[in-house]
């Protein structure tokens, strides 16, 4: 992927992609320019077979994200064009049509449309100095990027319900009681932890770890019978594959798979 970027940073390693927002200046706030670049570049992940995983994170140690720029907030909108605006650059909807794991290193503050940045990816991973909190209601508004929906997803109605009506901020050690993020590490072992996580799941072979996040996740909007049907498609497409071949043959002859993503 060759795009040109000015308000992310993207690079790719080893089949790991990096996807830095890089407005340090302002807690990497997100604009207008933001939204768009994100939508772009998560609209090109989707058809890049040579990325196995993503990891999300935050120039500086301040901030993952502190939200929408409010600076954009002060003039006066008209709904119906702004609807449509936002309809255009939902790269959450982008992220939720992203084939590969997506990780958060959420690496200090994780407010508003920076946090629901962080639900829409797949695992978050928090350094031990990060807060989150959905804070618009300081705003007079309401969550605006799936945050009403993710967040009691992931953490039940009851304490989704308090975060949002109260803007409450919550510290790391708290997220990962609730289930918020899986995992907390010291701030200097935030990136390294991701990274590292992201390896592990790169040495997969790639289409099986495609279509376990399918199954997991299309599975949950499903009624459970259904869910599992889409389970036994998609286990029954990967017996049909040359990397479970490899696999089993790896296995048996105590080497190292060499996956061929066929």
């Amino acid at each position: 992927m060759s795009e040109t970027y000015s308000a992310i940073t993207y690079d790719v390693a080893g089949g790991i992609a990096t996807l830095t927002l890089n407005r340090p200046d302002v807690h990497n706030a997100m604009n207008d320019v933001m939204r768009r670049e994100l939508t772009r570049c998560f609209e090109a992940l989707g058809a890049d077979d040579d990325v196995k995983v993503v990891v999300v994170t935050g120039a500086g140690e301040r901030a993952f994200s502190a939200g929408a720029d409010i600076r954009e907030f002060v003039a006066p909108l008209a709904p119906v064009p702004f609807r449509e605006h936002r309809r255009r650059v939902d790269f959450r909807q982008a992220m939720d049509r992203c084939p590969q794991p997506i990780l958060a290193a959420v690496n200090g503050f994780a407010f508003g449309g920076g946090l629901e940045l962080a639900l829409a990816c797949d695992i978050r991973i928090a350094a031990a100095s990060a807060q989150m909190g959905l804070t618009e209601i300081n705003l007079a508004i309401i969550p605006g990027g799936g945050g009403t929906q993710r967040l009691p997803r992931l953490v039940g109605r009851g304490k989704a319900l308090e975060m949002i009506l109260t803007g409450m901020r919550v510290p790391a050690a708290e997220a990962l009681r609730i289930g918020l993020v899986e995992r907390v590490v010291p701030v200097a072992e935030l990136m390294a932890a991701a990274q590292g996580l992201a390896r592990d799941m790169a040495a997969k072979a790639p289409i099986a770890l495609r279509y376990a996040k399918e199954a997991v996740v299309s599975g949950l909007g499903l009624p459970l019978q259904d869910g599992i049907r889409l389970e036994n498609d998609l286990a029954t497409l990967l017996r049909t594959t040359e990397d479970r071949v490899e696999g089993a043959r790896a296995f048996v002859e105590k080497r190292k798979p060499k996956w061929s993503g066929r």
